[in-house]
Protein backbone atom coordinates (compact mmCIF):
# COMPACT_ATOMS: atom_id res chain seq x y z
CA UNK A 1 0.00 0.00 0.00
CA UNK A 2 1.68 3.52 -0.84
CA UNK A 3 2.85 5.64 1.95
CA UNK A 4 0.17 8.32 3.07
CA UNK A 5 2.85 11.00 3.07
CA UNK A 6 1.40 14.24 4.79
CA UNK A 7 2.91 17.12 3.51
CA UNK A 8 5.33 18.82 5.74
CA UNK A 9 6.99 22.01 4.70
CA UNK A 10 8.36 24.90 6.35
CA UNK A 11 5.98 26.92 8.41
CA UNK A 12 3.40 24.20 8.79
CA UNK A 13 0.97 26.19 10.39
CA UNK A 14 -1.37 26.85 7.71
CA UNK A 15 -3.75 23.81 8.55
CA UNK A 16 -3.50 24.38 11.94
CA UNK A 17 -4.84 28.16 11.77
CA UNK A 18 -7.97 26.71 9.80
CA UNK A 19 -9.08 24.83 13.50
CA UNK A 20 -9.48 28.64 14.77
CA UNK A 21 -10.79 30.70 11.74
CA UNK A 22 -13.29 28.42 9.96
CA UNK A 23 -16.00 27.71 13.14
CA UNK A 24 -16.69 31.48 13.81
CA UNK A 25 -18.66 30.39 16.58
CA UNK A 26 -15.91 28.69 18.71
CA UNK A 27 -14.97 30.06 22.44
CA UNK A 28 -12.33 33.24 22.32
CA UNK A 29 -9.02 31.53 22.76
CA UNK A 30 -5.05 31.91 22.11
CA UNK A 31 -3.78 30.67 18.95
CA UNK A 32 0.08 28.88 19.43
CA UNK A 33 2.06 27.36 17.01
CA UNK A 34 5.05 25.60 17.75
CA UNK A 35 6.93 24.76 14.46
CA UNK A 36 7.53 28.23 13.98
CA UNK A 37 7.94 29.81 17.23
CA UNK A 38 4.83 32.18 16.46
CA UNK A 39 2.74 33.49 18.83
CA UNK A 40 -0.59 35.83 18.54
CA UNK A 41 -2.60 36.97 21.05
CA UNK A 42 -6.25 37.00 19.39
CA UNK A 43 -8.32 36.24 22.22
CA UNK A 44 -9.94 39.94 21.79
CA UNK A 45 -9.57 39.68 17.58
CA UNK A 46 -12.19 36.88 17.74
CA UNK A 47 -14.28 38.91 20.03
CA UNK A 48 -14.39 41.79 18.10
CA UNK A 49 -14.67 39.38 15.27
CA UNK A 50 -17.63 37.57 16.55
CA UNK A 51 -19.40 41.21 17.59
CA UNK A 52 -18.56 42.91 13.66
CA UNK A 53 -16.25 45.32 14.87
CA UNK A 54 -13.28 43.67 12.94
CA UNK A 55 -11.71 47.34 12.07
CA UNK A 56 -11.27 48.30 15.95
CA UNK A 57 -8.79 44.92 16.40
CA UNK A 58 -6.28 45.93 13.08
CA UNK A 59 -3.75 46.95 15.54
CA UNK A 60 -3.28 42.89 16.19
CA UNK A 61 -1.31 42.92 12.73
CA UNK A 62 -0.72 46.61 11.53
CA UNK A 63 0.83 48.08 15.22
CA UNK A 64 3.68 46.87 16.48
CA UNK A 65 3.59 49.66 19.87
CA UNK A 66 1.12 47.23 21.03
CA UNK A 67 2.16 43.64 22.18
CA UNK A 68 -0.53 41.94 19.99
CA UNK A 69 2.58 40.53 17.65
CA UNK A 70 5.48 38.32 18.79
CA UNK A 71 8.31 36.37 17.35
CA UNK A 72 10.83 34.97 18.91
CA UNK A 73 10.81 37.06 22.08
CA UNK A 74 11.12 40.46 20.17
CA UNK A 75 8.81 42.48 18.53
CA UNK A 76 8.57 42.26 14.78
CA UNK A 77 10.40 44.58 12.39
CA UNK A 78 9.19 46.36 8.96
CA UNK A 79 10.95 45.96 5.97
CA UNK A 80 13.33 48.62 4.60
CA UNK A 81 10.48 50.97 3.43
CA UNK A 82 9.08 51.05 6.99
CA UNK A 83 6.06 48.71 6.07
CA UNK A 84 4.76 46.22 8.45
CA UNK A 85 1.61 44.89 5.69
CA UNK A 86 4.81 44.62 3.45
CA UNK A 87 7.01 42.52 5.86
CA UNK A 88 3.97 40.74 7.30
CA UNK A 89 3.18 39.87 3.56
CA UNK A 90 6.48 38.21 2.94
CA UNK A 91 6.19 36.43 6.06
CA UNK A 92 3.35 34.82 5.45
CA UNK A 93 1.33 35.94 8.11
CA UNK A 94 -0.37 39.03 6.65
CA UNK A 95 -4.08 37.94 7.03
CA UNK A 96 -5.70 41.04 5.60
CA UNK A 97 -3.14 40.74 2.54
CA UNK A 98 -6.11 42.44 0.66
CA UNK A 99 -5.94 45.69 2.52
CA UNK A 100 -2.35 46.42 1.01
CA UNK A 101 -2.44 44.83 -2.30
CA UNK A 102 -4.74 45.29 -5.04
CA UNK A 103 -6.24 48.46 -5.81
CA UNK A 104 -7.10 51.21 -3.16
CA UNK A 105 -8.34 54.90 -3.10
CA UNK A 106 -6.42 56.72 -0.66
CA UNK A 107 -7.93 60.05 -0.64
CA UNK A 108 -7.45 61.77 -4.27
CA UNK A 109 -4.62 58.70 -5.13
CA UNK A 110 -5.38 55.30 -6.23
CA UNK A 111 -2.70 53.00 -5.21
CA UNK A 112 -2.05 49.36 -6.99
CA UNK A 113 -0.14 46.70 -6.21
CA UNK A 114 1.15 43.49 -7.07
CA UNK A 115 3.37 40.27 -6.09
CA UNK A 116 5.28 39.19 -9.36
CA UNK A 117 9.05 38.53 -7.82
CA UNK A 118 10.35 37.11 -11.06
CA UNK A 119 9.40 40.05 -12.75
CA UNK A 120 11.21 42.25 -15.43
CA UNK A 121 8.81 45.18 -15.95
CA UNK A 122 4.72 45.38 -14.78
CA UNK A 123 2.54 47.94 -16.10
CA UNK A 124 -0.77 48.93 -15.79
CA UNK A 125 -3.29 48.99 -18.67
CA UNK A 126 -7.53 49.23 -18.99
CA UNK A 127 -10.13 51.29 -20.94
CA UNK A 128 -8.69 54.45 -19.14
CA UNK A 129 -5.34 54.27 -21.51
CA UNK A 130 -6.67 52.10 -24.49
CA UNK A 131 -4.94 49.21 -23.20
CA UNK A 132 -1.67 50.83 -23.62
CA UNK A 133 0.99 48.09 -21.95
CA UNK A 134 3.57 50.80 -21.68
CA UNK A 135 2.13 53.99 -20.39
CA UNK A 136 1.68 53.11 -16.68
CA UNK A 137 4.72 51.57 -15.46
CA UNK A 138 5.43 50.18 -11.78
CA UNK A 139 8.40 50.62 -9.82
CA UNK A 140 9.56 47.73 -7.20
CA UNK A 141 8.55 48.58 -4.01
CA UNK A 142 9.71 45.54 -2.10
CA UNK A 143 13.08 43.16 -2.57
CA UNK A 144 10.62 40.32 -2.70
CA UNK A 145 8.56 41.61 -5.46
CA UNK A 146 6.24 43.63 -4.84
CA UNK A 147 5.63 46.46 -7.51
CA UNK A 148 3.75 49.52 -7.22
CA UNK A 149 1.77 52.22 -8.90
CA UNK A 150 0.11 55.52 -7.53
CA UNK A 151 -2.18 57.37 -10.22
CA UNK A 152 -4.75 60.16 -9.66
CA UNK A 153 -8.07 58.15 -8.44
CA UNK A 154 -10.39 60.95 -10.70
CA UNK A 155 -8.40 59.15 -14.47
CA UNK A 156 -9.86 55.78 -13.23
CA UNK A 157 -12.96 55.52 -13.58
CA UNK A 158 -15.18 53.37 -11.24
CA UNK A 159 -16.52 50.58 -13.68
CA UNK A 160 -13.92 50.85 -15.99
CA UNK A 161 -11.63 47.55 -16.56
CA UNK A 162 -7.75 46.82 -16.06
CA UNK A 163 -5.42 44.32 -16.23
CA UNK A 164 -1.37 44.16 -14.99
CA UNK A 165 0.89 43.44 -18.20
CA UNK A 166 3.81 41.47 -16.94
CA UNK A 167 6.65 40.65 -19.10
CA UNK A 168 9.27 38.34 -17.85
CA UNK A 169 12.02 36.62 -20.38
CA UNK A 170 10.90 38.86 -23.02
CA UNK A 171 7.08 37.70 -23.12
CA UNK A 172 4.25 39.85 -21.74
CA UNK A 173 0.99 38.35 -20.73
CA UNK A 174 -2.12 40.33 -19.28
CA UNK A 175 -2.95 39.49 -15.84
CA UNK A 176 -6.23 40.05 -13.90
CA UNK A 177 -5.48 41.35 -10.34
CA UNK A 178 -5.16 38.74 -7.79
CA UNK A 179 -6.76 40.84 -5.12
CA UNK A 180 -9.79 42.50 -7.31
CA UNK A 181 -12.94 43.26 -5.49
CA UNK A 182 -14.85 42.91 -9.15
CA UNK A 183 -14.15 40.92 -11.51
CA UNK A 184 -15.72 40.61 -15.16
CA UNK A 185 -17.00 36.78 -15.58
CA UNK A 186 -17.36 33.98 -18.35
CA UNK A 187 -15.48 35.04 -21.43
CA UNK A 188 -14.69 38.35 -20.37
CA UNK A 189 -11.63 38.11 -17.71
CA UNK A 190 -10.89 41.64 -16.98
CA UNK A 191 -10.57 42.99 -13.19
CA UNK A 192 -13.12 45.99 -11.82
CA UNK A 193 -12.36 48.89 -11.13
CA UNK A 194 -14.52 50.00 -7.60
CA UNK A 195 -15.18 50.79 -4.18
CA UNK A 196 -15.76 48.26 -1.90
CA UNK A 197 -19.75 49.10 -0.81
CA UNK A 198 -20.35 50.37 1.92
CA UNK A 199 -23.17 48.55 3.09
CA UNK A 200 -25.84 49.01 5.55
CA UNK A 201 -25.81 45.93 7.02
CA UNK A 202 -29.34 45.15 9.57
CA UNK A 203 -27.89 41.19 11.05
CA UNK A 204 -26.52 42.76 14.03
CA UNK A 205 -29.60 40.55 15.89
CA UNK A 206 -28.47 37.40 13.66
CA UNK A 207 -24.63 38.14 15.08
CA UNK A 208 -25.71 38.08 18.27
CA UNK A 209 -27.58 34.74 17.79
CA UNK A 210 -24.63 33.10 16.15
CA UNK A 211 -22.78 33.89 19.27
CA UNK A 212 -25.21 32.21 21.54
CA UNK A 213 -26.61 29.38 19.77
CA UNK A 214 -24.79 28.53 16.92
CA UNK A 215 -21.51 27.00 19.03
CA UNK A 216 -19.25 24.96 20.82
CA UNK A 217 -20.05 23.48 24.15
CA UNK A 218 -17.92 23.37 27.02
CA UNK A 219 -18.86 19.46 26.45
CA UNK A 220 -17.74 20.00 23.16
CA UNK A 221 -21.16 19.57 21.42
CA UNK A 222 -22.88 22.02 19.20
CA UNK A 223 -25.44 24.05 21.35
CA UNK A 224 -28.34 23.91 18.78
CA UNK A 225 -29.22 21.92 15.68
CA UNK A 226 -27.55 22.65 12.02
CA UNK A 227 -29.41 21.81 8.99
CA UNK A 228 -27.47 22.76 5.58
CA UNK A 229 -28.89 23.14 2.11
CA UNK A 230 -26.36 23.15 -0.35
CA UNK A 231 -27.23 25.17 -2.96
CA UNK A 232 -25.28 26.25 -6.40
CA UNK A 233 -27.13 29.51 -7.06
CA UNK A 234 -26.67 28.95 -11.27
CA UNK A 235 -29.33 26.15 -11.38
CA UNK A 236 -31.44 26.13 -8.34
CA UNK A 237 -33.53 28.37 -10.10
CA UNK A 238 -33.15 30.10 -13.47
CA UNK A 239 -35.32 32.59 -15.80
CA UNK A 240 -38.10 31.46 -16.69
CA UNK A 241 -36.58 28.12 -16.36
CA UNK A 242 -34.55 28.22 -18.97
CA UNK A 243 -30.90 27.32 -19.39
CA UNK A 244 -28.35 28.94 -18.81
CA UNK A 245 -26.07 27.20 -21.21
CA UNK A 246 -24.52 30.40 -24.18
CA UNK A 247 -27.32 32.47 -22.46
CA UNK A 248 -26.21 34.27 -19.39
CA UNK A 249 -28.98 36.41 -19.29
CA UNK A 250 -31.14 33.01 -17.72
CA UNK A 251 -28.97 33.94 -14.31
CA UNK A 252 -31.56 35.19 -11.82
CA UNK A 253 -29.59 37.54 -9.59
CA UNK A 254 -28.33 37.59 -6.14
CA UNK A 255 -31.87 39.96 -4.86
CA UNK A 256 -33.39 37.28 -6.98
CA UNK A 257 -32.53 34.38 -6.24
CA UNK A 258 -32.51 35.78 -2.01
CA UNK A 259 -36.09 36.70 -2.34
CA UNK A 260 -36.95 33.24 -3.49
CA UNK A 261 -34.61 30.90 -1.10
CA UNK A 262 -35.44 32.67 1.86
CA UNK A 263 -39.12 31.64 2.24
CA UNK A 264 -38.00 27.89 0.61
CA UNK A 265 -35.44 26.99 3.37
CA UNK A 266 -37.12 28.50 5.91
CA UNK A 267 -40.47 26.33 4.93
CA UNK A 268 -37.96 23.23 4.54
CA UNK A 269 -36.66 24.00 8.16
CA UNK A 270 -32.70 24.54 7.27
CA UNK A 271 -30.77 26.00 9.63
CA UNK A 272 -27.57 27.65 6.76
CA UNK A 273 -27.52 27.65 3.48
CA UNK A 274 -23.76 26.37 1.65
CA UNK A 275 -23.35 28.17 -1.29
CA UNK A 276 -20.92 26.35 -4.02
CA UNK A 277 -18.35 28.73 -4.76
CA UNK A 278 -19.17 32.18 -5.70
CA UNK A 279 -15.57 33.44 -5.86
CA UNK A 280 -15.04 34.42 -9.54
CA UNK A 281 -14.48 31.71 -12.03
CA UNK A 282 -14.89 32.24 -15.62
CA UNK A 283 -16.03 28.39 -16.69
CA UNK A 284 -19.60 27.21 -16.05
CA UNK A 285 -18.83 23.91 -16.24
CA UNK A 286 -16.50 23.65 -13.46
CA UNK A 287 -19.73 24.30 -10.53
CA UNK A 288 -17.20 27.15 -9.55
CA UNK A 289 -14.41 25.04 -8.36
CA UNK A 290 -11.82 26.29 -10.73
CA UNK A 291 -11.38 29.96 -9.09
CA UNK A 292 -9.51 32.79 -10.78
CA UNK A 293 -10.35 35.51 -8.57
CA UNK A 294 -10.41 35.00 -4.68
CA UNK A 295 -11.44 38.64 -3.73
CA UNK A 296 -14.51 38.79 -6.55
CA UNK A 297 -18.24 37.52 -6.16
CA UNK A 298 -18.91 36.02 -9.38
CA UNK A 299 -20.68 38.59 -11.78
CA UNK A 300 -22.87 36.10 -13.45
CA UNK A 301 -25.27 36.68 -10.56
CA UNK A 302 -24.52 40.66 -10.02
CA UNK A 303 -22.18 43.53 -8.16
CA UNK A 304 -20.96 42.52 -4.66
CA UNK A 305 -23.41 45.03 -3.09
CA UNK A 306 -25.76 42.59 -4.44
CA UNK A 307 -24.07 39.53 -2.33
CA UNK A 308 -24.39 41.43 0.32
CA UNK A 309 -27.96 41.78 -0.41
CA UNK A 310 -28.13 38.31 -0.70
CA UNK A 311 -26.53 37.24 3.02
CA UNK A 312 -27.94 40.23 4.85
CA UNK A 313 -31.71 38.89 3.80
CA UNK A 314 -30.61 35.33 4.73
CA UNK A 315 -29.49 36.78 8.16
CA UNK A 316 -32.64 39.30 8.37
CA UNK A 317 -34.30 35.44 8.54
CA UNK A 318 -32.51 33.72 10.60
CA UNK A 319 -30.53 31.31 7.78
CA UNK A 320 -26.63 31.12 8.16
CA UNK A 321 -23.98 31.43 5.15
CA UNK A 322 -21.61 28.90 4.18
CA UNK A 323 -19.25 29.23 1.50
CA UNK A 324 -17.66 26.17 -0.16
CA UNK A 325 -13.96 27.44 -0.71
CA UNK A 326 -11.35 26.24 -2.52
CA UNK A 327 -7.83 26.99 -1.47
CA UNK A 328 -6.31 23.61 -2.96
CA UNK A 329 -5.99 24.18 -6.62
CA UNK A 330 -6.38 27.12 -9.54
CA UNK A 331 -6.76 26.88 -13.52
CA UNK A 332 -4.52 27.40 -15.90
CA UNK A 333 -6.23 30.03 -17.63
CA UNK A 334 -3.57 32.51 -18.80
CA UNK A 335 -5.63 35.70 -17.05
CA UNK A 336 -5.61 33.98 -13.56
CA UNK A 337 -2.95 32.90 -11.37
CA UNK A 338 -1.37 30.37 -14.01
CA UNK A 339 2.47 31.16 -13.82
CA UNK A 340 1.62 34.65 -12.85
CA UNK A 341 4.94 36.50 -13.32
CA UNK A 342 6.44 33.84 -16.44
CA UNK A 343 7.21 31.39 -13.61
CA UNK A 344 5.69 28.85 -11.05
CA UNK A 345 4.54 31.46 -8.07
CA UNK A 346 1.46 30.70 -6.33
CA UNK A 347 1.91 26.96 -7.87
CA UNK A 348 4.37 24.33 -6.38
CA UNK A 349 8.01 24.44 -8.22
CA UNK A 350 8.58 20.54 -8.27
CA UNK A 351 7.13 18.57 -10.84
CA UNK A 352 5.92 16.06 -8.24
CA UNK A 353 3.49 18.18 -7.00
CA UNK A 354 2.70 21.34 -9.13
CA UNK A 355 0.13 19.59 -11.29
CA UNK A 356 -3.39 17.41 -10.86
CA UNK A 357 -3.67 15.51 -14.33
CA UNK A 358 -7.08 14.85 -13.95
CA UNK A 359 -8.23 18.00 -12.53
CA UNK A 360 -6.30 19.99 -15.08
CA UNK A 361 -5.20 22.40 -12.49
CA UNK A 362 -2.18 23.56 -10.45
CA UNK A 363 -2.07 23.20 -6.70
CA UNK A 364 -1.09 26.09 -4.70
CA UNK A 365 2.24 25.94 -3.03
CA UNK A 366 0.86 26.34 0.43
CA UNK A 367 4.34 26.28 2.12
CA UNK A 368 5.51 29.20 0.49
CA UNK A 369 5.03 32.55 2.86
CA UNK A 370 3.55 34.58 0.47
CA UNK A 371 0.86 32.05 -0.46
CA UNK A 372 -0.05 31.57 3.00
CA UNK A 373 -0.91 35.64 3.18
CA UNK A 374 -3.26 34.80 0.20
CA UNK A 375 -5.29 32.46 1.03
CA UNK A 376 -5.74 32.75 4.66
CA UNK A 377 -6.88 36.68 3.92
CA UNK A 378 -9.29 35.61 1.29
CA UNK A 379 -10.83 33.37 3.74
CA UNK A 380 -10.65 36.22 6.30
CA UNK A 381 -12.32 38.80 3.71
CA UNK A 382 -15.25 36.69 3.46
CA UNK A 383 -15.69 36.98 6.49
CA UNK A 384 -15.32 40.49 7.79
CA UNK A 385 -16.67 42.01 4.28
CA UNK A 386 -19.70 39.75 3.30
CA UNK A 387 -20.37 38.56 7.60
CA UNK A 388 -20.77 34.89 5.89
CA UNK A 389 -21.13 32.31 8.75
CA UNK A 390 -18.26 29.93 7.79
CA UNK A 391 -16.29 28.27 5.05
CA UNK A 392 -16.74 24.77 3.50
CA UNK A 393 -12.93 23.84 2.41
CA UNK A 394 -13.34 21.80 -1.00
CA UNK A 395 -10.47 19.01 -1.54
CA UNK A 396 -8.70 18.93 1.58
CA UNK A 397 -6.93 15.49 0.97
CA UNK A 398 -5.24 16.69 -2.10
CA UNK A 399 -3.95 19.58 -0.06
CA UNK A 400 -2.60 16.80 2.97
CA UNK A 401 -1.28 13.53 0.72
CA UNK A 402 1.51 13.56 -1.38
CA UNK A 403 0.06 10.66 -3.32
CA UNK A 404 -3.19 11.95 -3.63
CA UNK A 405 -4.38 10.91 -7.37
CA UNK A 406 -0.73 9.91 -8.30
CA UNK A 407 0.36 6.23 -8.95
CA UNK A 408 3.61 4.98 -7.62
CA UNK A 409 6.52 6.48 -8.64
CA UNK A 410 4.89 9.81 -9.61
CA UNK A 411 5.45 11.01 -6.14
CA UNK A 412 8.08 11.94 -3.45
CA UNK A 413 8.04 10.94 0.29
CA UNK A 414 9.21 13.64 2.63
CA UNK A 415 10.47 11.59 5.09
Amino acid sequence: MPQKSCISRRKNYFFHIFDYFIPFFTPDENFYCNNTNFYIKITSFLYHFKQNHLDKTLFLFYNVSVNGIIKGGERLNTDKNGSLPAYLFHQGTNYFAYRYLGLHFIGKTAVFRVWAPNADKVCLCGDFNGWNRETFPFTRETDMGVWSIKLPADSLPIGSTYKFAITSKGKTVLKADPYAFQSETLEKTASVITHMPDYAWNDAKWMTHRKKTIRVTEKGKFACPVNIYEVHLGSWRTRNGVSTKNNPSAFLSYREIADQLVPYVKKMGYTHVELLPITEFPFDGSWGYQVCSYFSPTARFGTPADFMYFVNLMHENGIGVILDWVPAHFPKDEHGLYEFDGSRLYEYQGNDRVESENWGTRYFDVGRNEVQSFLISSALFWIERYHLDGLRIDAVASMLYLDFDRRPGEWVPNI
